[in-house]
């Protein structure tokens, strides 16, 4: 049975289906993609073009990489959230932002790129004191 994925923006406007398994999960740490999220990473799953179909008001960022292709991405006309994006160097293929699937559930990355360029702050681990949900606290001022 061929897989179906859903997903949508922030405010509901954009929804999409991918369908059938993405071709690769991946986390970037490149400066687009820091710029872009406003943290340290991104992580996207590459599907066919032809694999998915979105719906809503897009609007579109387009710039040359340092590697000179071209880059578009593609986000939520309302609320801004990124939804996926484009590059000429992998032409008929996108990149769909992993934090809009309704469920991402069966899907792991496979692979980290621009590892080089990790911030240092960009981490989980057992030095960190983490939260289940947004803590009922104030900042000490």
């Amino acid at each position: 049975m061929t897989k179906i994925y859903t997903g949508k923006c922030l405010c509901g406007e954009i929804t999409y289906t991918a369908t059938g398994s993405p071709m690769v999960v991946a986390q970037c740490h490149c400066e687009e993609c820091r710029r872009l999220s406003g943290t340290g990473h991104t992580v996207g799953a590459m599907f066919p073009s032809k694999a998915v179909v979105v719906r809503g008001k897009l609007s579109e960022f387009n710039y040359s990489s340092d590697k000179g292709s071209e880059v578009t991405k593609v986000f939520c006309a309302n609320c801004g959230s990124p939804i996926y994006g484009k590059n000429t160097r992998i032409p008929d293929h996108l990149t769909l932002s992993l934090g809009t699937l309704d469920d991402a559930s069966d899907l792991d990355v496979e692979v980290v790129i621009f590892e080089r360029d990790k911030p240092n702050w960009d981490r989980v681990g057992e030095d960190v004191v983490s939260f289940a949900t947004q803590p009922d606290w104030k900042p000490e001022s």
